[in-house]
């Protein structure tokens, strides 16, 4: 009776380990999203999308002084989909599709 207890208990514990592992592992594998233009990526966030260490968008005024600014909208902040998307980051900031 107690090898049979002992044997189910070891059978779930290997199985929730796969699970966990399997789970992690097709997450991880997953790409991040890359959108066709502004337009797109401004209707899921509409502040644009940032590396994880921006805190604040960089504009360049019209009599060429650099000001830094608040973000605006809701910015995703996520290094990997950045990455996948910097292509739409005009002035290279940082943030892609932001509101200045």
């Amino acid at each position: 009776m107690q090898t049979t207890r002992t044997l189910g208990a070891t059978v779930a514990t290997v199985a929730l380990a796969a699970a966990v592992v399997l789970g992690g592992t097709t997450a991880a594998s997953a790409a991040p999203k890359t959108y066709a233009n502004c337009a797109a990526v401004q209707k899921v966030y509409s502040g644009g999308i940032a590396k994880k260490s921006v805190t604040y968008n960089t504009v360049k005024t019209k009599s060429g002084k650099v000001e830094h600014r608040a973000l605006k909208g809701t910015v995703k902040k996520d290094d990997a989909l950045y990455n996948a998307n910097k292509k739409m980051d005009a002035d290279k900031d940082g943030i892609a599709c932001e509101k200045s």
